[in-house]
């Protein structure tokens, strides 16, 4: 591994625990505050409201330990290292998610519909929902900071980065943080509907509401897990530059095969079988593998390990020598 790489690790995966931890101690006391309010005032919406800064809770306390399990070093039991405990715990996160938050409210929700409510004093709610939507936008505005930075430094747009990032850490906090101001301007809107009609209804509503983004944003942060779990490729534009990088060395006629995995998000594995030339040395392949590895690592620092293969090709395996290259 280069050693920008293994400087650049250790500062990242701080900047993801800090992400993490402002979201945790907002939504813990956000939790409690929501608690309260939803008992005073007898409202399903903020009962689900508190449910769900339960659920983010306890969710990144998950992310906070998949971090600490992903940045252990490879060891002979482990020789490539443990990125993929980081997966795990951020799916069991998601698992918290549906089942902690999602499927609370949407019981509540429905519980309130069938059962009817009779709207207690909506003010200490009121009050709750804007501090805790002031706690939620500096969380949320954290992870955004984090993961418009990291989108600058791959060059792509902020979406882009949030849609394929292996940092799961910082995807969660931020889906999980818009999904609670989206949350709280439902609880908003069903404590005030229901003020001004009289009725319970629109309050369990709103709780239903609540159920479904949470189960959605569980569903999607569930499916990014399992992806890199299954094992997830470098992004088309990676690899084909990675190839052009073996392609360069004047000792190799082809790249026959090409086999990236992510391990981690800012680890990267590539192995490739490399058709070399007939007239080079074992000493010529040797340096040539040193070298194509050395110029992967230095362009992506996240490639952490780089396997090539000497591999005849076709024309080699049929008995018939490779024409020179015009390159």
């Amino acid at each position: 591994m280069s050693q920008r790489a293994e400087q650049a690790v250790p500062q990242e995966n701080g900047e993801s625990t800090f992400t993490v931890i402002v979201a945790a101690v907002a939504n813990l006391g956000i939790a409690v505050a929501k608690a309260v309010a939803g008992v005073i005032s007898g409202s399903s919406a903020m009962l689900s409201e508190a449910a769900h800064s339960v659920a983010d809770t306890v969710t990144e306390l998950m992310l906070l330990v998949s971090l600490k399990a992903g940045a252990k070093p490879a060891d002979e039991e482990h020789p490539l290292g443990y990125g993929g405990a980081r997966y795990i715990w951020a799916l069991l996160a998601s698992v918290a998610t549906f089942v902690g938050g999602g499927v609370f409210a949407v019981y509540d929700g429905v519980h309130t519909l069938t059962h009817g409510e009779d709207p207690g004093d909506p003010l200490v709610s009121y009050v709750v929902l804007a501090i805790a939507f002031l706690l939620e936008g500096y969380s949320l505005r954290t992870g955004l900071k984090q993961a418009r930075d990291e989108a600058d430094r791959f060059g792509v747009h902020i979406k882009r980065y949030l849609r394929h990032t292996p940092d799961t850490a910082v995807k969660a906090v931020v889906m999980e943080d818009s999904a609670a101001l989206v949350g709280l301007v439902l609880a908003a809107a069903g404590l005030l509907g229901g003020q001004l009609t009289g009725s319970g209804v629109w309050d369990g509503v709103a709780s239903l509401c609540i159920g479904v983004l949470l189960v959605y944003v569980a569903w999607v942060l569930g499916h990014a897990n399992s992806e890199l779990l299954i094992g997830r490729p470098l992004p088309p534009e990676m690899r084909a530059a990675v190839r052009a990088e073996l392609l360069a060395d004047p000792h190799v006629v082809d790249v026959l095969e090409l086999t990236t995995l992510l391990q981690g998000p800012r680890e990267a594995l590539v192995a490739a079988k490399v058709d070399f030339r007939d007239m080079s040395s074992a000493a010529d392949i040797e340096r040539a593998c040193d070298r194509m590895a050395q110029r992967v690592q230095e362009r992506f620092p996240a490639v952490r390990r780089v396997y090539l293969d000497p591999t005849p090709g076709p024309a080699q395996d049929s008995g018939v020598r490779p024409a020179a290259s015009s390159r």
